[in-house]
């Protein structure tokens, strides 16, 4: 048997991990769930104030996708805030109007 001492590991060889300089932009971050962050807050408030059902439902759709997309180091609090708001367009939606949701193209 050969020498128990002997390392297989070439230490000329090893090269130390650096992270990428970012130059004050971070070029590989993801903005999708900012994006459906914002988009689900505006669809909240057109949904609550114009009593739209389907700008409630697409602000539900958007804050899920922004939920579903977050990272661990985003905010939960805007993301929880922002959830919660187009639940309670959904709800306020409904409450004014219990009337099911019909699609535009369906005649009344």
């Amino acid at each position: 048997m050969s020498s128990v001492n002997v390392d297989p590991r070439r230490a000329d060889k090893v090269n130390r991990y650096k992270p990428p300089s970012s130059n004050g932009q971070q070029a590989n971050e993801d903005l999708m769930p900012d994006y459906m962050n914002i988009l689900g807050m505006v669809f909240s408030m057109c949904g609550l104030m114009m009593k739209s059902k389907w700008c409630s439902w697409l602000a539900l759709y958007a804050s899920c996708i922004s939920f579903a997309n977050s990272r661990v180091s985003d905010d939960a609090k805007q993301i929880l805030s922002s959830f919660m708001l187009s639940v309670s367009a959904v709800v306020m939606s409904y409450l004014q109007n219990p009337a099911p949701l019909t699609p535009p193209w369906a005649s009344i």
